[in-house]
């Protein structure tokens, strides 16, 4: 199975639980044993390529800035990259761009993903049963790219993929193992780093910096 072969499925979820406006955003990155696979909550319409005019890829936080600061921070973007990313207003984006984007994490050997698929018009919260319909696909994901390290950002999305509470901040630093199809995965839960946990970024980048310098040793 390619990881493409789910974004049927992704569509149907759209049509269910995001904005009928919008079209789903699915995933990016290195598609072959990455070293790191970050999960994020769900899509907004910040994201150009949720238009349904947008050709190219729908990868996560295209036409955005603020995330692209934090894999600068952590060594994985090149800074060439990452300053046109903070030159380009979020209309600049064209589909060649996001490919080049999307080449440079592919270089890096990490992939991106959302546990919720659906786009929504804005960032609201979603309720836990909606995530949990993603759940399987998610692992789905995780088989086919077979990734070292998962990282989930956030309470709610760390709590959904490791089926237990978790508080980011009583972990900090921590792996948990997570089994998926016969194979078990280290996961580490990290603070959310964009909208509202924007106040946490340096506490991210710091955890960050300590996984993946660890992985290294």
């Amino acid at each position: 199975m390619q990881i493409s072969d789910l974004n049927s499925e992704y569509d149907k979820l759209q049509v269910q639980y995001g904005a009928k406006e919008l079209k789903s955003i699915y995933n990016g990155g290195c598609t072959c044993n990455p070293d790191f696979f970050f999960v994020f909550m769900n899509p907004t319409g910040k994201n150009i390529a949720s238009n349904p005019n947008w050709k190219g890829r729908r990868s996560p936080w295209i036409g955005t800035k603020n995330i692209w600061k934090l894999f600068y921070r952590i060594g994985l973007l090149d800074e060439k990259i990452y300053e046109e990313i903070q030159r380009k207003k979020s209309q600049d984006w064209n589909e060649k761009f996001a490919d080049l984007v999307y080449d440079d994490v592919e270089r890096h050997k990490y992939f991106i993903t959302n546990l919720g698929k659906c786009t929504q018009v804005d960032a609201r919260v979603l309720p836990n049963s909606v995530y949990i319909q993603y759940l399987d696909l998610l692992c789905k994901e995780i088989e086919i790219i077979n990734p070292k390290i998962i990282i989930t950002l956030g309470n709610q999305v760390s709590s959904i993929v490791l089926n237990k509470k978790i508080s980011v901040s009583q972990c900090r630093k921590q792996s948990f193992s997570r089994d998926i199809a016969g194979k078990s995965y280290n996961v580490y839960p990290v603070y959310y780093p964009i909208g509202n946990g924007m106040m946490n970024i340096d506490k991210a980048i710091e955890d960050l910096k300590y996984i993946i310098t660890k992985m290294k040793i």
